[in-house]
């Protein structure tokens, strides 16, 4: 019998939101033999995400395909100022308009693992 790694606590930062709790939907169901993953919510835009991971207090934050380097640099220092040892993840920017959510899902089960362990 495996063991799951968790609970982490989930925010994304996607000006998507269904679209973000429909894909992290599908990979917590993808990793669930191996992590507990709660997605807690997300920040629609950047100046939310102080506020957000002062309320929810995430272990974790994923920035969409629709962010720069830049962007999620800022997401990242801000999260972290609130929570230091948050573990932070960027999607490729783009990735979402050029291969579409299948393939967000499919890169996310590949490396949610590397960055959970």
């Amino acid at each position: 019998m495996s063991v799951q790694s968790g609970p982490w606590k989930l925010l994304t930062v996607n000006t998507a939101p269904e679209r973000a709790k429909r894909l992290i939907g599908r990979m917590i169901e993808g990793l669930k033999d191996q992590y507990d993953i709660e997605h807690l919510g997300n920040c629609e835009s950047i100046s939310e995400v102080h506020s957000k991971v002062t309320e929810y207090q995430p272990n974790v934050i994923f920035c969409a395909s629709m962010w720069t380097p830049e962007e999620a640099d800022t997401i990242f220092t801000t999260a972290k100022s609130v929570v230091p040892n948050i573990k932070t993840h960027a999607i490729p920017t783009g990735l979402q308009v050029e291969r579409g959510p299948d393939a967000v899902v499919e890169y996310l089960v590949e490396e949610v693992p590397k960055l959970l362990g």
